[in-house]
């Protein structure tokens, strides 16, 4: 039985929403997120407008300094000279091969999308709207707190068979004369 899954889904606002298992780091989907504030469609473009902020651009460089020590700061820099012009546009792939961010992840595919790192995909919540943040918020610690509670029932179920072997290993004896032998050797 496993409590953390590959992939796991919440729904937010009547938005499923995929949160990505990815070499021990989960990364929820920006694409699912941005459907919130318009059609399947033109999720590529909230993304990519959200990019082109300056404060997302200092949001998610600062993140990956703080948690990234192969970030490229001087990538980074060049990505903050050029943010705030009409003529600035960047995707989230060009921003990783770059600066070899690990906040962000682009799955390409049928069932791709862009993915980040709770943190950042909190910020982009705040993005599509304060209540929308608040009920993803709210749906990423219920998620938590399932897979917590399975852990603890994981953990309560390999204690007691551990008990169970130990006991059966080694079975305490059932004379009160054997038992009085077995204390006073000890």
């Amino acid at each position: 039985m496993s409590c953390s899954p590959k992939n796991a889904i919440i729904t937010v606002q009547n938005i499923p929403v995929t949160i990505l298992n990815l070499d021990q780091r989960e990364y929820i989907s920006l694409t699912d997120m941005a459907k919130a504030r318009t059609d399947s469609s033109r999720a590529a473009d909230v993304i990519k407008n959200w990019l082109r902020a300056r404060s997302t651009l200092e949001f998610w460089g600062t993140w990956e300094i703080l948690y990234n020590p192969d970030f490229k700061v001087v990538e980074f820099d060049h990505f903050k000279i050029w943010v705030g012009l009409h003529t600035f546009t960047h995707s989230t792939k060009e921003w990783i091969e770059q600066t070899h961010a690990i906040g962000m992840y682009v799955q390409s595919g049928r069932y791709g999308g862009t993915y980040a790192h709770k943190d950042i995909a909190f910020e982009f919540g705040s993005a599509i709207s304060p209540v929308f943040k608040l009920y993803l918020l709210k749906e990423y610690q219920r998620l938590k707190e399932d897979e917590n509670d399975c852990l603890k029932l994981e953990w309560n179920a390999k204690r007691f068979l551990g008990k169970s072997k130990m006991k059966i290993m080694f079975p305490l004896p059932r004379s009160p004369r054997l038992k009085a032998k077995i204390h006073r050797d000890m």
